[in-house]
């Protein structure tokens, strides 16, 4: 596979994020969990704030010419940050995931942060095996858990779904 690497911009959004959406939700489902984003444009539109920032550094990943991944390093301190990093599911455990991540630790040394870190679902092992292999070490499981919709009534109380006027408030 003719992997390319570069700076992520604005440009790359629509397809980082659909490409985000579809990687995340497909593991999720793996295991029986609600997918991270309800729906691509939401996805979508996080990235987008992404490659905007001066803080975080975007690389993108190509094959042929066709985006199929993309990572991120958030810079706002002396910790960088990772993420979120997705793959094309077509084009997983193709050693993309591994030059996605091994491009931003090295941009992360070059910028001589102090540390990096992330935040990983503990339900992906694949991911897990591969940051374990780039020498990050586990330090506090995260898990994802939800409980049943209770659909109670609450006297006084609306519960709806968020909607974007919300934001403002």
């Amino acid at each position: 596979m003719d992997l390319k690497l570069r700076k992520g911009s604005p440009s790359d959004a629509e397809t980082c994020g659909s490409i985000c959406y579809e990687a995340f939700k497909a593991i999720a489902e793996q295991h029986h969990f609600p997918p991270d984003f309800p729906a691509p444009a939401v996805a979508i539109e996080f990235l987008s704030s992404l490659f905007t920032r001066a803080d975080i550094h975007s690389v993108v990943a190509e094959v042929q010419g066709k985006i199929v991944g993309s990572n991120f390093l958030w810079e706002g301190g002396d910790i960088a940050g990772v993420g979120p990093i997705t793959v094309n599911p077509s084009v997983q455990n193709g050693n993309v995931g591994r030059r996605l991540m091994e491009y931003v630790i090295g941009y992360g040394q070059e910028a001589r942060c102090a540390g990096i870190r992330l935040v990983q679902a503990a339900y992906h092992n694949r991911s897990l095996s591969l940051y374990t292999k780039l020498g990050f070490n586990a330090y506090e499981p995260l898990s994802t858990m939800q409980g049943p919709v209770l659909n109670l009534e609450i006297p006084g109380r609306t519960v709806r779904p968020a909607v974007e006027g919300d934001l403002t408030a």
